[in-house]
Order: structure tokens, then sequence, then C-alpha cells
């Protein structure tokens, strides 16, 4: 407690601040001293603030005619209650409870969900209700009273509101080497300004800057001091979370000393997640971001998500390891006969997560992101959460206050649409596609969960959906929050600003999964039905129309829809067809939204590729068509895969090398019998081994198969088998993944082969079914061929 001479003293010490704005890094609430706080970390121009609001009332919502018995249940918990102009989605008038704790609003809800009262929004963190409830996504303004700490500002009594404050955040790359054991060997840190390893050991030259320590305890401090010295927003690195940071927490805490690396000089927290499924950190103004994670939130897609591998695919270039099966072996040896080379080594790892950032913009994605939803940098999904935040505040001010979690629907709603394929090789295949389909069905008939709720109660005059759902033509918000966002987006392609236009479309295309998940508050079948049935009806009355004007329509998937122009047509000729059926779809589709339902269609369909060839192959073993599998050629010469061998990760490269050459011969008219010869003779003759290699997940641990054990299990079995006679860690026991071939003797670790390579597996199970799908349509027969070719051995 504070003496009468220090109030005095820390009071007079501050000052009212000018509004200013920042950007929101962390944001948190918790009781402190029986009251409860919201904590925001911001980045702003002037440097970090930490702002403080005191006094929010956490609080959920019961119906009005459970007050009186909530009250004397409650007690002293209870700050105070009261009538509001807001309704359930049931039309019941509610009531407000209020808390002066988090601990009182925890142990209320416990209470009153006991004697079967409702709690609604009871789920609802005290400091996203905050924001969101003043429509603050990311930025703000701020004031309040002033404080100036070491290294930042402090903001007391804060007061805030919506800003659009565009940050210039500061990124630091982390990366540690350590031995099996998880002792650290060094610390490397890259960012603008910054270039540098810590690495225990004596000084001695090296390329890179070293600052030379004693011990893994003074690597430790080190290590703070000089992230504190660079005062990062952001640390970043690759499995930075739940490798690095975790480790660093992990040998911290076995030495018995704090890492002070938060930005108001507080130590590193870490705890961990049940199961063994990662954990959580802490770290005072600063935010840890994961490159992987960072990925996936932005839609990026590879076979394998480690450095090496993403590296490679972005950037064109790797980590520096010579000896790529033992990378721990090799850096065990660096460090202890050539620590400058370790550096150099750790140093690139840094570059890579920074490169790979500033490569796809992932930065400006997350901010975007952010600022969009009010999702925080390091929230990973948060597709639920992004809607919620957006939603809410409408709702509320609509005099609604949104349901808990249901589970009284079992009804699904179906997904995309699908239509049974026609196979065959074409010639001047179109591909029509409707912009942005499901936003648009949510535009263009209101889908809407205040419109269903308000829509039921007037259903004369409501939209109707599909299982037995009714939009109202007027009380909605989704609709209105696509169209914002719809013009956001094409202003920035008028811009060319990549990062809010990929930021924004992945929001959009999240509603429908979001009405659909059963993880969201406002989950109903009725909604998601709407969405995508009405899809369904669209994509068929569309192929209609097209068979009406004369051209047949050979597929049909989600969104998009494949015509045949049948003919001897040149490519100038089928691509003003396609332009012109185009404009027609549109123009029979507004025509009758208009008769039908009295609304404006926002529905789009665009003219998007034409194939000159075309392949639509059949199931394997069957005469039905495929679906999602499909190959073509543009007029430009570009050879488009989707769903074939080629383009998954599970075939091998020879399989993928096979299909390409196969495909482009056919397409050009070419004999390819001569080429199918030449690479069963090459295969044969050890030509091609290189090429034979099968690249696979392990998805589950080891111990975990037992009944059905495939062949990469088999392969990761011998592999670490062999690791543990060797003395070597294993490598595969929690997941991973695995190379290998298969043999005479079944499936063997490429690194650790001994059997002869089994070709016929490979012709039999690579080559054969990619040739099935594509020579009978050109009258020829692999098994021919093939044995042809064999006999000459």
């Amino acid at each position: 407690m504070l003496h009468c001479r220090q109030v005095y003293s820390a009071v007079s010490a501050m000052t009212v601040s000018p509004p200013n704005q920042g950007f929101i890094l962390s944001a948190s609430s918790f009781d402190q001293q029986g009251q409860s706080l919201i904590q925001l970390w911001l980045a702003t121009d002037a440097g970090p603030v930490k702002l403080e609001v005191s006094g929010e009332q956490a609080v959920f919502f019961i119906e009005q005619s459970q007050l009186d018995r909530a009250q004397q249940l409650l007690g002293d918990l209870l700050a105070r209650s009261a009538n509001l102009p807001l309704k359930d989605f049931q039309q019941q008038p509610l009531a407000a409870l209020y808390f002066h704790s988090l601990a009182a609003h925890k142990a209320a809800q416990l209470s009153l969900q006991q004697a079967g009262i409702t709690c609604l929004e009871g789920d609802v963190k005290l400091h996203e209700r905050f924001l969101y409830e003043r429509f603050c996504y990311g930025s703000l303004l701020f004031q309040g009273q002033q404080r100036q700490q070491r290294g930042y500002t402090q903001i007391n009594q804060a007061k805030v509101k919506a800003g659009d404050y565009q940050p210039q955040l500061r990124a630091l790359s982390l990366d540690l080497e350590c031995s099996r054991h998880g002792e650290l060997y060094s610390a490397g840190l890259h960012g603008r300004g910054i270039a540098k390893v810590v690495m225990i050991g004596q000084p001695q030259p090296s390329e890179c800057e070293i600052r030379w320590v004693s011990d893994e305890r003074r690597l430790l401090l080190a290590l703070c001091e000089e992230v504190q010295r660079f005062d990062p927003d952001l640390i970043i690195g690759w499995n930075v979370l739940n490798f690095d940071i975790r480790l660093l927490a992990k040998r911290a805490e076995r030495m018995g000393i704090d890492l002070p690396l938060g930005r108001d000089g507080s130590k590193l927290r870490w705890r961990e997640r049940e199961q063994g499924q990662g954990g959580f950190a802490t770290l005072a103004g600063r935010v840890v971001v994961d490159g992987i994670d960072a990925l996936k939130n932005a839609s990026y897609h590879f076979d394998s998500f480690s450095l090496e591998f993403v590296a490679n695919q972005l950037l064109g270039r790797g980590k520096l390891v010579d000896d790529v099966e033992d990378r721990l072996g090799e850096i065990e040896h660096n460090f202890k006969h050539d620590k400058p080379q370790l550096a150099k080594y750790n140093l690139e790892d840094c570059k890579l997560v920074t490169e790979i950032f500033e490569h796809t913009h992932l930065q400006q994605f997350l901010v975007l992101r952010s600022q969009l939803t009010g999702l925080l940098l390091d929230r990973n999904g948060g597709s639920v959460a992004a809607f919620t935040n957006l939603y809410l505040p409408k709702l509320h001010r609509a005099g609604y206050i949104a349901p808990n979690l249901r589970g009284d629907f079992v009804a699904d709603s179906p997904g995309g649409y699908v239509m049974d394929s026609r196979p065959g090789l074409y010639r001047h295949v179109l591909v029509l596609d409707f912009k942005s389909l499901y936003p648009s069905i949510i535009r263009t008939f209101k889908v809407d969960p205040l419109g269903l709720i308000e829509g039921l109660l007037k259903q004369d005059d409501a939209i109707e959906g599909f299982r037995g759902g009714f939009f109202s033509r007027e009380r909605h918000f989704l609709p209105g929050i696509i169209e914002t966002l719809w013009k956001q987006r094409d202003q920035a392609k008028k811009e060319q600003d990549q990062a809010r236009s990929h930021a924004i479309k992945i929001l959009m295309n999240s509603f429908y999964g979001v009405l659909g998940s059963t993880g969201c508050r406002f989950h109903d079948p009725r909604l998601a039905s709407s969405i995508t049935m009405r899809g369904h009806q669209l994509m068929r009355d569309t192929a209609s129309w097209i068979e009406q004007q004369g051209y047949q329509v050979i597929y049909g998937d989600t969104d998009s829809t494949f015509v045949w122009l049948e003919g001897d047509l040149d490519n100038q000729q089928a691509q003003a067809i396609g332009s012109e059926l185009a404009v027609g779809i549109n123009h029979y589709w507004q025509q009758r939204i208009q008769q039908e339902f009295s609304l404006e269609s926002q529905l789009e369909i665009e003219f998007e590729t034409h194939f000159s060839d075309f392949l639509m192959p059949t199931i394997r073993g069957s005469e039905t068509g495929s679906k999602k599998r499909y190959a073509g050629r543009t007029a430009k010469g570009e050879l488009v895969i989707k769903g074939l061998e080629t383009v998954r990760s599970d075939w091998t490269a020879l399989a993928k090398h096979f299909q390409t050459v196969l495909l482009e011969k056919v397409f050009s008219g070419d004999d390819p019998s001569e080429f199918i010869r030449e690479s069963i003779q090459q295969l044969q003759a050890g030509e091609l081994d290189e090429q034979l290699i099968y690249h696979k997940r392990l998805r589950r641990r080891l111990s975990e198969y037992q009944k059905n054990v495939p062949p990469q299990v088999r392969a990761a079995r011998i592999a670490d088998e062999h690791n543990r006679k060797l003395g070597k860690p294993l490598q595969y026991q929690h997941k991973g993944r695995i190379a290998y071939l298969i043999t005479l003797s079944g499936p063997e670790p490429l690194e650790y082969r001994q059997s002869q390579i089994d070709y016929q597996h490979y012709i039999d199970k690579q080559l054969k079914p990619i040739a099935d799908a594509i020579l009978p349509f050109i009258g020829k027969d692999f098994e021919q061929l093939s044995s042809a070719q064999i006999g000459l051995f």
C-alpha cells in the first residue's frame, strides 16, 4: 500500500494526455484488488503504450421474469441490475446483471445455471465487449491520465473510440539452436537494424556478429538484454511459440531465473495446454507470431510447412546445412568444432523467416485482419470470433441479445453443389464462375441471423429461404456488412493492395462457414441451408439456361460451370461465346429474381477460362465421370490440372512428370505410345530412382497405428529402429514427415533402404492409374503397351 506522500507524488506525475491513436497489440481483463481491470498494450508513433481501463462492469443477461429470483440467489455478488429494452431470439424481455469483478461474474453464472436460470452472453470476455461495443477493431483513439514509465507510456482512466491508425510494427525474428536434450547453444536475432547471434563459447573470428557468453544462464540473460534493446512489437519465428519460447521458459525455470522480456520489465510466463497441445505465453507489450500459423491464417497451402520446404517454395533457397538427414547431428558437431558456422546457420534461419514474412506480406495481412475483425495478431483461425465481433454490437443496437450455443438442431446443411460430370476428351470448354457466390447469395436473399428471427415473425412479407427459413426484407446486418467489405475489396483491387484484398476475401468467404458451424452461437441449419441450397438451385438452373441456348454443360462444381462448345471453332470465336453467355446469364438472374422475389440481384457470373483442350476423366475402375478432377490446356498454352496426381502431395515425382507429359502429348494430338514405353524402360533400368520417393505425413503418433498400418508408418518404424541402434534421436514417434521407397521387401525409409526397389509396384500403382484415366479417350491401352515393353526384358 502506498503512503500518502507516495500517492501525491504518483498523481502529480500524471497529466491528461491529448487524444492519441494506436494499434492494439494485446488485450486482457483480470481482477485487481477486487475490481475488474482492462489492460491494452498499443503500438503508437510515440512508442509503446500500456492503457488501463478500470470501473468497467462485467455483464450477462437473463429473462426479466427471473430477475427477482436471481437477485435473491446472488445477494452481494451483484453490483446492480436493470431491465433493458432488449429481448432474446424467442422475444422474451431481458434484464442485465452487472458485477464489479470477473470472479463475481463467473460465480454468479454458476449459481444461476445450477438454479436453472439461463445466462445469455456470459461467455463474452470483458475486454472484447469493451472494444467491439465501441467498434474498436485493431486501431483506436485514446485519452486518459498519462504517466511516462521506463520504456513505455501508461494511460490510466482511459477512454477509447474507433480509429484508423496504420501502424509501423517492429518485428524481431528469433531462432534457438540446442542439443538433442534441449541444452541451449545459441540464439539468433534478426530484424531491421539487427542481425546478431548470442553464442556460448570463447570469442573467435566469424562472418556474423556474435555476442559471446560463457554459459547457458548468461545466454538467457543476454538474450533478454538484446530483446529489450531492440524493443520489438512482434517476435516472429518458425514454430516460435511452441518450440523457441517454450524452450526459453523451460530452461529458465530449470535454472531458477526469470526472463524479463516484457516491455514493462515483467517476466515471460508460460502455461501448458492440456494433453501436450502446446501452450500460451504472456509477454507484456509484445506479440509472438508463428510463421506457420500466420501462413495458414492467410490461406497458404504447402505439402510441408517445414521452414526448409516453405523457404524453397517462396524464396528459392533453404537452410544452411549439409547433412539434410541429420541436421541435429550437424548442429551438435558445429557447436563443438565450428561455432562460426553454427552462428551462420542460426542467423540464416532467422533471415528466412523475416524474408518469408516480407515476401508474403504476412504482417500487413495480420494487421488488416485485425482492423477488419478485431482479432488480435496472434489469434489463429478465429472465423467465429471475427463474426461475433462484427455482428454483436449491431445486434444489441437492434434490441436483441445473442443466444448461447445451441444443441436443439440436428439437421445439417448440404455442402456445395457438385454435378455429375460427363467424361471425355474435349475441344473448347468454357468455365463460367459466379463471383463470390455465397456472399452474393447472402446479399441478394438477405440471409442473416436477425433477418431469420424477424422474417419468421412476419412470413407474409419475408423472403422465403430453405428448410423453413424466412428472412426479413428490412431488418438484417450481414448483407450490409458484406456490401461494405465488397466495396472495400474492389477499391483495394484498384489500388493493387493485394494484402487488403486477400484479407477481405478470406473474411467474406468465412461467413457461410461460420453460420454452418455448431461452434457459432448463431448456428441454425435454416441459415446455412438457405445459402448452400440456393447455390444448388442457381447452379442447376444456370446449367439449364445454357443448354437451352444450344450448348452442353459437362460439369458443375460449387460456383463453376463447364460448358462444351461443339463444332469447328477457333479460340476467338469460343471466347466471344463465353462473354456472351456471361452477359446472358447475369441478365437472366436479374430478371428472374426481380420477378419472383422483388429483389435486386447481386449475383455476377464471369467468363473465367477458355480451355482449348480439356479432359474430364472417369472414376478409377468405372465409366462414371469423376468429380473435382480434371485437366485442361488454356488457349494461351497453360496446362491446368485439378485434383489429379500431379497436384497431390502423396504421389511420386515419377507420377507427376508422367502425367504432365502424357497430357501434353494427348492435347497436342501426338501418339504417346513411345513415351510410355520409354518411361517403363527407364524405370526398370534404374534411371528414374530419384523420382520414386514417397513423401507422406504421419498424422498420428506411431504407437497409435495398430490395426491398419499404412506404408509410411512401416517405413517410419524401420527408420526409428535404425536411429535407436545408432544412438540417434527418434524422429517419427510424435508425427512428422517420412520419405520412403517401395522395395521388394516392402516400404523402407529413404535413409536406411537396404532392398532392391520394386519397379513393378511403380508401374502398377503410379503409371497405370494415370494412363488408364487418359488413354481410353484416344483408343490406347496401357496393358498392351506395357506388356509389349516388359516382354523386351
